[in-house]
């Protein structure tokens, strides 16, 4: 009897494992909510849980809106604060506990200066601390920020661009000011020009940070001290063989069993227009692809594993690697993309082994905007949008696919106009509508017409537009569309309400 219970156990075991890695491979993204932001191009958002509550906190060009996300993915405003001369963008955002306080640390790119806000009881900010540049300091254009809890203290490390590259390390006092430690000027050995991803592991009970050098085309590890210092441990540059680090950018990582991996994206050099923004011109484009690295015992990086882009992935131009979740040794990543405009789903194995899942068409650029957060079990994904003007932060609920195959998606859009709408304002806004099926190649099919129920159930609604969409990208870039957006800002102020209904259908 004993050996058939044990036996049932083990195949109960190994049919949970089976099902959870299917449902893993069947991961899609579905949006929940979307809202606007005071910060001009969302580039950097981060989150934080204080008292139960969730927050979101997205960083533009001069502001940091602050928002309370429910279960269901939804946002709720809370607050907006300028940043130091409205100056920006918020790049690089990390929230933490430091002896008690909840703090908002905020690199402030153009500002040159680091902000520290303490974070308040309704998820607010108030400004406690304000770190300018400095000749012995690396925060000129600064760019990315993580703090580090050692054994007594807590520190800042904080990577910039194209000023004055290099990292450098402060120590987090109670109150929220910082005290400047180290800093370690780049050179040829190292991978610190254009800090833009950096990631910690521990090891034997040694802490090891990881950066990618956007500039000098590479990744390094440093080991970091109870104080506050660090040095170099190795450095790894791009080649055309094992590894894609033209343009190294997001920098993460994840314990998958007694594996430690360094997970990088790159936008390559070929992305960028800006005349004389690329130092190094003789860099080799080879293609898009994450690569992985394992951590060896002694907290070097390896190369270990590459997953390339094709046609059945978005991974031109990643700008943000999120960990979405680790479950039975196994992760689930997404990857924000500039040039694809996208969010790639995608699988770790515990052997370092990269699979693509799924992916949505965002609709707008993400750069650096992408945040992973979980409430009570569901994964849900935070994405700022970095299109000029555009000025919209999304979530998305990740869940198990749904079935769509064989359907087609229809778009209600119910209009009222306001009374004082001219007739030729009222034609001019039908004919800006209509005239969107020849903008966005993505609508399938577009018509409408006037009401023409008399059951007394239109709620003074009159005009009705269906538009018909393959599958969720194509409602997706639609809706984020700098013409569908035109539009809506056009006709917005002689509409007096409006009814949206989506399904889905043969």
């Amino acid at each position: 009897m004993n050996y058939i219970k044990t036996y049932f156990l083990v195949f109960v075991l190994f049919l949970s494992q089976v099902l959870l890695s299917q449902n893993t491979d069947n991961l899609m993204l579905y949006r929940q909510d979307f809202k606007n932001t005071a910060g001009k191009n969302t580039v950097s958002v981060t989150s934080y849980v204080k008292n139960g509550a969730h927050y979101i906190f997205a960083g533009g060009i001069g502001d940091i809106d602050v928002y309370q996300l429910d279960e269901k993915g939804i946002l709720t405003p809370i607050s907006n604060h300028e940043l130091h001369m409205k100056k920006g963008p918020a790049r690089g955002m990390v929230a933490d506990n430091i002896n008690g306080t909840d703090f908002l640390f905020v690199a402030n790119k153009f500002g040159n200066v680091i902000e520290t806000f303490k974070i308040l009881e309704n998820g607010s900010l108030e400004r406690v601390s304000l770190v300018e540049d400095t000749e012995d300091t690396h925060l000129g254009t600064a760019i990315t920020l993580q703090v580090v809890h050692m054994k007594n203290d807590a520190y800042l490390f904080i990577g910039g661009l194209e000023e004055n590259p290099g990292l450098s390390s402060f120590k987090i006092h109670n109150d929220g000011k910082l005290t400047h430690v180290k800093s370690m000027k780049d050179n040829d050995k190292i991978h610190t020009d254009g800090i833009i991803g950096m990631f910690t592991h521990k090891i034997n009970g040694k802490t090891f940070l990881y950066t990618g050098g956007f500039q000098d085309n590479g990744v390094s590890s440093f080991r970091i001290y109870d104080n506050g210092k660090f040095k170099n441990i190795n450095n790894i540059s791009d080649n055309d063989t094992d590894r894609y680090l033209t343009g190294a950018y997001p920098v993460t990582g994840v314990g998958l069993g007694d594996n430690k991996y360094v997970i990088v994206g790159h936008r390559h050099h070929k992305y960028y227009k800006r005349k004389g923004f690329i130092k190094k011109t003789d860099f080799l484009y080879h293609g898009d692809a994450v690569s992985i690295f394992k951590v060896d015992k002694k907290g070097a990086l390896v190369p270990h594993f590459v997953l390339k882009d094709d046609e059945k992935t978005k991974l031109i131009g990643q700008t943000r690697i999120e960990v979405v979740s680790v479950e039975n040794n196994e992760a689930v990543l997404a990857v924000g993309t500039r040039n694809d405009a996208s969010i790639q789903l995608l699988k770790l194995s515990e052997a370092g082994v990269l699979s693509p899942i799924n992916y949505l068409e965002t609709g707008f650029e993400i750069y650096y905007g992408l945040r992973a957060h979980q409430i009570n079990g569901q994964n849900f994904l935070i994405a700022g949008a970095f299109n000029w003007g555009l000025q919209k932060i999304a979530t998305y609920k990740v869940d198990a696919k749904i079935n769509r195959k064989g359907k087609v998606l229809r778009h209600m859009v119910n209009l009222k106009y306001k009374e004082d709408a001219t007739e030729k304002q009222v034609n001019d806004a039908v004919k800006a509508f209509v005239d969107l099926k020849n903008k966005i190649p993505e609508i399938v099919d577009l018509e409408w017409g006037l009401n023409d129920s008399t059951e007394g159930h239109t709620k003074g609604l009159t005009h009705c537009f269906t538009l018909t969409f393959n599958d969720e990208n194509a409602r997706e870039v639609y809706l984020f569309h700098k013409e569908h957006q035109k539009m809506v800002k056009k006709i917005g102020p002689i509409i007096s309400d409006v009814l949206v209904l989506d399904y889905w259908t043969k």
